[in-house]
């Protein structure tokens, strides 16, 4: 309790020093929920339903970039590499994510995946179930994914 009174005490003389309160207002950005609209999945790039939300785009100081995807049963990505990797995040449901050459692996909602630069992966949901992840990626030289041949449906049910 005396934390929460000593940080609510610094706060509050913050907000009166007007050099840091317009610092702050200045380095913090908040885009609210909804300000972006959704988005269907690119047919050249996923097989399926798929929706995009886009949580943010790069910036002038950070080539991040991240979405939350909804994948419906038996949706998913294209093959793809990311030139910097990629880390997703399953939020809900059950997916399944594969490298190239490998075994496909199951997803679900904690698990984080990461997948190392250059490696060609898709991932999406299951037959029966969907998926949610949210997807996390760094552009080079303003480019952040290398997408690739659709998944065929052979590959799929391996």
């Amino acid at each position: 309790m005396k934390r929460s009174l000593q940080a609510t005490l610094l706060l509050a003389q913050l907000s009166t020093d007007a050099g840091v309160g317009a610092a702050l207002a200045d380095s913090i950005e908040v885009t609210p929920n909804g300000d972006q609209a959704s988005m269907a999945g690119p047919v050249n790039y996923f097989t399926g339903a798929v929706v995009v939300d886009m949580l943010f785009s790069p910036t002038e100081y950070s080539q991040a970039s991240g979405g939350h995807v909804t994948f419906a049963p038996g949706a998913r990505t294209a093959w793809h590499t990311h030139p910097r990797g990629q880390t997703l995040i399953v939020t809900s449901g059950k997916g399944w994510v594969q490298e190239w050459g490998k075994e496909r692996r199951a997803i679900e909602p904690g698990d984080v995946v990461r997948i190392a630069p250059g490696v060609k992966h898709w991932h999406g949901a299951t037959a029966s179930n969907g998926m949610r992840h949210i997807a996390l990626q760094e552009a080079v030289d303003g480019k952040n994914v290398e997408w690739q041949e659709q998944v065929s449906d052979e590959q799929y049910a391996k």
